[in-house]
C-alpha cells in the first residue's frame, strides 16, 4: 500500500521527514530545514503540526480557539488558516532536523 503523503510504502503511522519550503515558519524553521512528522503524534493546542488547508497540505503551529482550529505561522507576515478539525492534521513535528547539532530541536 502506497503512503499517501509520502509516497512511499511507508505505515500510515511511521514518522517521515519533509523540506521546509518558504518563509511562513521562519525564524523557527527555516526555509530548507528538514522536518520530522510524526503522524501518531499528541495534537493539541501549540503544537507544531503538518494538515491540509484547501486540498493542500502545511506546516503551521495549531492555535484551538473557542473550539475552532487554526493553522498560525511564525511569521506574522502570514495570516491564519482556519481548519475543519483535528481530522485535517495528518501528524506533528517533533524534531527539526540539521547538518550540525546545535540545529537540531525536539518538538515533544
Amino acid at each position: 500500500m502506497q503512503n499517501e503523503l509520502t509516497g512511499s510504502s511507508c505505515s500510515n503511522s511511521d514518522p517521515f521527514a519533509l523540506q521546509v519550503l518558504g518563509s511562513s515558519m521562519e525564524p523557527e524553521f527555516p526555509d530548507g530545514c528538514v522536518i520530522v512528522i510524526d503522524p501518531a503524534g499528541v495534537i493539541e493546542d501549540g503544537a507544531y503540526v503538518f494538515a491540509k488547508h484547501n486540498d493542500e497540505y502545511i506546516f503551521r503551529r495549531l492555535a484551538i480557539r473557542n473550539g475552532e482550529y487554526w493553522l498560525v505561522a511564525e511569521n506574522p507576515a502570514f495570516e491564519d488558516l482556519p481548519i475543519p478539525g483535528i481530522e485535517a492534521i495528518y501528524g506533528r513535528i517533533v524534531q527539526r532536523a540539521g547538518k550540525r547539532r546545535k540545529d537540531r530541536k525536539h518538538y515533544t
